[in-house]
């Protein structure tokens, strides 16, 4: 074996759950790349281009980089560094504040971390507001700093002259998400609004494609005749890359990265990295748990090759579960629950599959097609001594196997077979995949959910505005205890609000302008008496399609119960505003004294029961 060219693998363990100082994260991969020579990884960075030709223009305007660590903030502040005439010696030079004259016979200051900035540094705050104001015309300004810290020194130069307004106009550029301002001379670039489910594939290529695979080329290990003889890393690399053609790790992590981002969960640049390298270089029994070339004649004579499956290390299972759960990626995805999550189908494939005839050809589709992290000779041992009940653990080994084999399967179940399979019966959100493709995906582009799914809902939605388990979903039912709207039991009928459009009154699934989905009802084609809007993310969605089809997940139901009780309650209250203005057109008084008690039939559907109250 040729160990000797081992430092692309060295360099790519960099990039890994690595004890390290996350403040020195970009300038420590910057000094390896230097020192040893090596290649970075260049990743396109969506605003780069944007960043530079601004600078370079006849009239640049100061940049403000805000976004979580790990961005990419510190990266795009010295690209544009050193495309503008800037040394990288410079750069590294102590200080906190760079200078650079530019194109435009302005001067450049280039603000590396705002959390760094000294207090006797906050007179370049003041001249960054004097320039966004226009009141300095020789210089502009590029800061990187996180949103919290931005705004948190912007108001101790609140009260100077130079500097008046300069808070209220970022907070508000922060919060409506807004890159340009029209009367003041700052972009603000969020580096958090860059979708992680566009940022992977860019990540996945950038490591695929770098040059520092040619030191495998002469590896004995890499492509062996004998599959159990083979490298795990040069394995997970091609699994990685998609050399079958089928995508399906790549479309399933992006699937699941997109479920994170519609829930609000945003995942930098950093930990996709992180992750990419942990998937490719992961073992448990191995120096920081990310294996070297050194570590692979043992892996191999051990037969513990299994232990650094791609599909096992995408969840940080090679990890100790202290640093897996401290470590963000990992703990996002963890909760997706897949390995715990499982079907009778998939686990009766898994465990009886070799034996039962009817399941014996998924069997060999879905695991004896893969030796080398599928049924390999470990798991086929295990399995006979589990099923002839002779296993010395009671079993427990085989379980674990059969754990990681779901997470491998979520994997790489093929397209055609996710329906068959109930891919998403793997997850803890039996209906994720249903909401991203039929309903988030949809809704973007331009189409409707099908009518059942919207049914569903409305379905979910009386059952929990009534607490009764209703078959109503044509129309949405608002009701009451007669004393507060949160009672988990509501009889007294107020009002059916139609789910088809009629006469101003509807239910929909809609997408608003920052791209968030929301379940709209119309009460009135009054614009007075507004939509009522929830937010429709993956939880809310799963929950109310559970409480539908008559479960209640009460691992996440009390929070969302709550969620749906404040919606129902602001439906009330367009209720009553409609109500008033109903009274005020007709311009007489109603003196009936009647309500209306729901009533469920034999076939679950509710209808309403007159009660006239007699003094």
């Amino acid at each position: 074996m040729t160990t000797s060219h081992t430092g692309w693998i060295n360099f790519l363990r960099q990039y890994g759950p690595i004890p390290r100082n996350d403040n020195m994260y970009d300038e420590t991969i910057q000094r390896i790349v230097n020192k040893k020579n090596i290649s970075p990884i260049l990743i396109d960075a969506k605003y780069l281009k944007e960043l530079i030709e601004n600078f370079r223009s006849e009239q640049p305007k100061s940049v403000v980089l805000t976004g979580t660590a790990g961005d990419g903030k510190t990266y795009h502040s010295r690209e544009v560094w050193l495309d503008l005439g800037g040394t990288y010696e410079q750069w590294e030079m102590p200080g906190n504040i760079k200078t650079l004259p530019i194109e435009s016979h302005k001067t450049l200051y280039v603000i590396k971390d705002l959390s760094e900035l000294e207090n006797h540094e906050r007179e370049y705050l003041v001249l960054f507001a004097q320039a966004i104001k226009h009141q300095r015309s020789d210089v502009v300004f590029l800061i990187a700093a996180n949103d919290g810290q931005l705004i948190e020194a912007l108001k101790q130069i609140d009260e100077h002259s130079d500097a008046v307004g300069i808070r209220k106009v970022i907070e508000e550029m922060l919060v409506t998400e807004q890159k340009e301002h029209t009367e003041y001379g700052v972009y603000l670039y969020n580096l958090s609004r860059i979708s992680a489910a566009w940022a992977l594939p860019q990540v996945i290529d950038a490591v695929m494609n770098h040059s520092g695979w040619q030191d495998c080329n002469h590896c004995q290990y890499r492509d062996h005749e004998d599959i159990h003889q083979r490298c795990p890393i040069w394995e997970n690399k091609k699994r990685l890359e998609d050399v079958d053609g089928t995508k399906t790790i790549r479309d399933r992590l992006i699937d699941l990265l997109e479920l994170c981002e519609i829930n609000g969960i945003h995942l930098p640049i950093r930990q996709l990295l992180l992750l990419v390298s942990n998937m490719i270089l992961g073992h448990p029994d191995v120096k920081d748990k990310l294996m070297r070339c050194q570590d692979i004649p043992d892996i191999i004579e051990k037969r513990t090759t299994v232990k650094a499956s791609i599909y096992r290390n995408v969840f940080g299972e090679n990890l100790i579960e202290r640093r897996r759960e401290a470590t963000v990626v990992f703990n996002t995805l963890g909760r997706f629950g897949i390995g715990n999550e499982t079907s009778n189908k998939i686990d009766n494939i898994l465990i009886f599959g070799n034996d039962d005839p009817e399941l014996k050809d998924l069997y060999q589709e879905l695991m004896l097609s893969d030796p080398y992290y599928g049924a390999d000779t470990t798991f086929k041992i295990q399995q006979k001594a589990y099923l002839e009940g002779i296993a010395e653990d009671g079993g427990a080994e085989f379980l674990d196997l059969v754990r990681s084999q779901r997470q491998r399967l979520f994997f790489s179940i093929p397209r055609d077979k996710e329906n068959e399979l109930k891919l998403w019966e793997l997850t803890t959100f039996q209906y994720a995949g249903e909401f991203l493709t039929k309903v988030y995906r949809a809704v973007h582009q331009g189409a409707k959910p099908p009518s059942q799914i919207l049914s569903r809902l409305v379905r979910g939605l009386n059952r929990i505005s009534t607490g009764l388990l209703t078959r109503t979903q044509d129309k949405l039912i608002l009701a009451t205890s007669g004393s507060h709207s949160q009672a988990k039991v509501s009889k007294i009928f107020e009002s059916f609000i139609s789910v088809m459009r009629d006469r101003g009154e509807s239910v929909q699934v809609k997408a608003d302008p920052s791209g968030r989905l929301n379940l709209e009802v119309s009460l009135s084609s009054d614009p007075a008496i507004p939509v009522v809007k929830l937010h429709l993310q993956l939880i809310r969605y799963e929950f109310l399609s559970r409480v539908a089809e008559g479960a209640l997940p009460g691992s996440f139901s009390r929070e969302c119960y709550e969620d749906i009780l404040a919606f129902k309650s602001r439906l009330l209250k367009q209720l009553d505003e409609r109500r008033k203005q109903e009274q005020e057109q007709d311009d007489f008084e109603i003196n009936d004294m009647s309500f209306h008690i729901i009533k469920l039939n034999a076939e679950g559907v509710l209808d309403k029961k007159t009660v006239e109250v007699l003094f």
